[in-house]
């Protein structure tokens, strides 16, 4: 009898120290939210497979009144070389107030592109791994923004070859 309130005691402060070092390692921001991010990422994966555009698509599309082409890489990259017409919001920037500013109306068309659409030009499109791709982190971006109305590159296309006419900015 004695032994197993020994072993019950030890097994109630084992449960109690597992608690207390749980809590230990949570800290709490109610301004980082990782399982409404995950939430909204599985969202936005099933929107965006439908959203993905050919290099053709991507230029009739582009052409149509009121598209926004967006650029979200550094202004230092989109400097560089990018799409005609684009306008360069850098992803760390994407925030309220700036997509207020941008793009007011949610229903506004906007095509997205980002390094991993380009080869070729590893200065002003430098590649990255495959799942940190920008147009990954673009899309569920504004997304999460309440943006639905979001289409995506979709090709690696050489920059030497494309039919998309890509500009350096004006110095």
């Amino acid at each position: 009898m004695r032994k197993r309130i020994v072993v019950a005691a030890l097994l109630s402060l084992l449960a109690t120290l597992a608690v207390s070092a749980q809590r230990a390692n949570e800290i709490r921001n109610p301004a980082i939210d990782m399982d409404g991010f995950l939430k909204l990422s599985r969202e936005a994966a099933a929107h965006r497979s439908t959203r993905r555009l050919t290099e053709d698509q991507f230029i009739s599309m582009s052409k149509e009144p009121g598209v926004v082409i967006l650029d979200a890489r550094s202004k230092e990259k989109f400097d560089e070389l990018h799409i005609n017409g684009a306008v360069n919001l850098s992803f760390p920037d994407i925030t309220v107030a700036s997509l207020a500013t941008l793009l007011p109306d949610k229903n506004t068309k906007i095509l997205i592109y980002c390094n991993n659409n380009f080869e070729n030009a590893e200065r002003a499109f430098p590649t990255k791994i495959a799942p940190a791709s920008l147009n990954l982190s673009t899309y569920i971006s504004l997304y999460s923004y309440g943006y639905r109305n979001v289409y995506e590159l979709g090709p690696l296309l050489d920059v030497n070859k494309t039919k998309i006419r890509l500009v350096p900015s004006k110095s």
